[in-house]
């Protein structure tokens, strides 16, 4: 996908500066004293000369070239708050640490700011909300990133065990301890503002528990394995249907603040394209005629 190249804006210094009192030259001489005119006459002379004086001064600036400066481009508005090509950029990198994402070589840049935009409105909430609470301690973030140094696949290729081994993994891919360590806080956040805002109250049944064992655990199991009992794993079968839950409540509420929202996406090759009409079958188009 072609990307269009960045604004660049070149600033040079004023020709002259202009003395405080030198609006005087404009005033009508009918109107003036000698005083007025000698004040006036020397004005002009004192400008023309500092005029004179600066020619050379921005003949040079502008042989010169000076260095450009690099404007940011936004791509979409969520409620005011602006998102930056490079955040895409930046998103796109940080991918490779997520694992739902693995098995893709990079996210589009689609799929990189339909996860900005969710992380704008979702973020907009928790500062409406005013829930501090939802902080991570660093102590949870030193164990989800032990966990993908030590566990995520494309880490273990490149041994991010080891020090070294991390360093060379995180160059690599264009990414810093620092914007690795403040993702991970990021991602916490979400993850215990989600609990706390659409876990309180949801109640799994018995039956519920049951019902999973037998339709969705049991048929994993090949004939002649061992299979565990209900109550052993009945723990771990209602933190699922919990969860499930969850995600059912948070992806409904994230739509409904994406409808309600001003969501705005300027870089037109990333706006949503509209679905295909579905074409109306040949039954359907005689019924409509009559």
């Amino acid at each position: 996908m072609r990307r269009s190249a960045p604004i660049r804006i070149g600033f040079a210094r004023p020709l002259a500066v202009i003395p405080s009192g030198a609006w005087r030259a404009f005033a009508p001489r009918g109107v003036e004293g000698p005083a007025v005119a000698f004040r006036r006459n020397a004005a002009e002379f004192l400008a023309l000369a500092l005029l004179l004086a600066a020619l050379p001064t921005c003949a040079a600036q502008q042989a010169a070239s000076p260095t450009p400066v690099v404007l940011e481009r936004a791509v979409a508005v969520v409620n005011k708050q602006v998102i930056l090509a490079s955040d895409l950029d930046d998103e796109i990198r940080l991918s490779v640490l997520d694992p739902n994402t693995a098995h893709q070589a990079e996210i589009t840049r689609q799929q990189a700011l339909d996860q900005l935009i969710s992380r704008a409105l979702i973020e907009q909430q928790i500062r409406q909300q005013d829930m501090p609470s939802i902080e991570p301690p660093q102590e949870e973030i030193n164990a989800r990133l032990h966990e993908i140094r030590t566990e995520l696949p494309i880490c273990v290729r490149q041994n991010c065990a080891s020090d070294a081994g991390w360093k060379a993994f995180l160059a690599s891919h264009g990414l810093t301890a620092e914007r690795v360590e403040a993702y991970l806080r990021y991602r916490l956040e979400i993850l215990r503002f989600i609990e706390q805002r659409f876990r309180q109250g949801i109640q799994i049944s018995p039956q519920q528990i049951e019902t999973y064992y037998h339709d969705k655990l049991l048929p994993q199991y090949a004939a002649g394995e061992t299979v565990p009992p209900l109550d052993q794993v009945a723990p771990r079968i209602q933190e699922i249907l919990l969860q499930q839950q969850v995600n059912v409540l948070f992806d409904n509420w994230l739509t409904d603040l994406r409808r309600q929202g001003d969501v705005e996406v300027l870089d037109p090759e990333l706006a949503p394209q509209p679905a295909p009409a579905t074409p109306a079958s040949p039954g359907s188009a005689e019924r409509g005629s009559r």
